[in-house]
């Protein structure tokens, strides 16, 4: 593999590169959407990059997505999600409202700043933001779980803008 990839650069990248280059065509909706029925039976496969300034672009945009992913990236210390309305923060309705982008928890209390897309925004068969929130049904939020959603809702809103920058670059 290695032998492979210099050839195709013209230089050895160095491992991490090589991971985030596969971490990014792993979030190419293209390439999701390419081979989603061979993605259901078998291992993903990866082509090779065909030159090295969309190898290191690709790699950028998949550091981006680990650091998000992992919640470690700057961005997410000031999250634009809000959740303004004092109350129990207990989590008891669920449901969406897009004109206003909220997500209420509860008949009072919601988060808001959150876009259709990124509350529809799926990893498997669970839209995730609505998962955190089911699997805390019946109990209050704490101020720490209440504050690791506002991260993951953000961190799924570039998530979604940074799979459109790498769709732009060629594999």
């Amino acid at each position: 593999f290695l032998e492979a990839i210099n050839k195709a650069l013209g230089k050895e990248p160095i491992p991490e590169e090589i991971f985030y280059y596969i971490y990014a065509v792993l979030y190419s909706p293209t390439y999701r959407k390419c081979y989603e029925e061979f993605l259901k039976i078998d291992f993903p496969r990866i082509s090779l990059p065909t030159n090295y300034e969309n190898f290191k672009n690709l790699s950028e945009l998949g550091k981006e997505l680990v650091l998000l992913h992992l919640l470690k990236h700057p961005d997410l210390s000031k999250p634009r999600v809000g959740f303004p309305v004092p109350g129990s923060g207990k989590v008891d309705k669920i449901s969406y409202d897009e004109p206003t982008g909220r997500i209420y928890i509860n008949n009072n209390q919601y988060f808001e700043g959150i876009s259709r897309d990124t509350w529809e925004y799926r990893i498997g068969a669970y839209k995730v933001l609505e998962k955190y929130l089911k699997d805390r049904k019946g109990r209050k939020l704490s101020l720490e779980e209440s504050e690791h959603y506002m991260k993951i809702a953000k961190a799924i809103k570039r998530t979604i803008e940074l799979q459109g920058k790498i769709d732009l670059i060629p594999l």
